[in-house]
């Protein structure tokens, strides 16, 4: 009817829309501040980890990090974080306020992917942040199905090409938008003081968090 109705409207009035014309914008005033054009934000794409501890949200960047965003998605779709864990808590201040929590599959040959590409930040323009997500690895190019969560900003993990040696840091591709609280609790589970080699020794959670599902998120 609303069409009919303005269909109706523009007949009975040919004369009227072939010769009026639209008054010219006003310009601005000299001085007078323009807003600026405010760029589209890029492409992401949302997940969500269910753990007892709670939900965590991710929100990643299928735009500005397309290959380690479509790993991870691959992981998702195929349900290979079901089950997983989180084993990992690394404790930058004895409280757990800083630091971060690893998890994914663990070489898991029956659920880990191969390797994939390594897109190194100084490519995305992503920075470890305050609950970026980000790819474990060994050398460059060697990411599969391990990931971990920042608590506080660790943004020594970032590609530095000055620096010598393997300087292309970690692929941070995301970050959480909510369940920050689960990622803290997470974070402060008890570990195990002999369990874990290297550097590692002492981080891993003694009773590790399962990731009960990871889907697909709408926006």
């Amino acid at each position: 009817m609303k069409r009919l109705l303005l269909l109706a409207a523009l007949l009975a009035a040919p004369v009227l829309a072939q010769t009026t014309e639209p008054a010219p914008a006003a310009a601005p005033a000299p001085g007078a501040a323009v807003a600026p054009i405010e760029a589209p934000k890029p492409a992401t794409v949302r997940v969500t980890l269910t753990t007892p501890d709670g939900p965590i949200v991710l929100e990643l960047e299928k735009e500005r990090a397309p290959v380690t965003t479509a790993n991870f998605l691959r992981y998702v779709d195929q349900k290979r974080f079901d089950g997983a864990v989180f084993y990992r808590a690394m404790k930058l201040t004895p409280d757990g306020s800083y630091g971060l929590i690893q998890g994914g599959t663990r070489g898991n040959p029956k659920t880990t992917l191969p390797a994939i590409a390594h897109e190194p930040t100084s490519k995305t323009g992503l920075s470890h942040v305050d609950g970026t997500i980000s790819m474990a690895r060994g050398a460059p190019g060697s990411a599969t199905g391990d990931f971990f969560i920042t608590i506080g900003a660790l943004t020594s993990l970032d590609a530095d090409l000055t620096k010598p040696g393997d300087n292309l840091g970690f692929a941070a591709f995301g970050r959480v938008v909510e369940g920050m609280e689960t990622v803290k609790k997470i974070m402060v589970a008890p570990t195990s003081p002999t369990e874990g080699v290297g550097v590692m020794k002492g981080q891993m959670i003694a009773a590790p968090i399962k990731i009960t599902t990871a889907r697909r998120t709408p926006l």
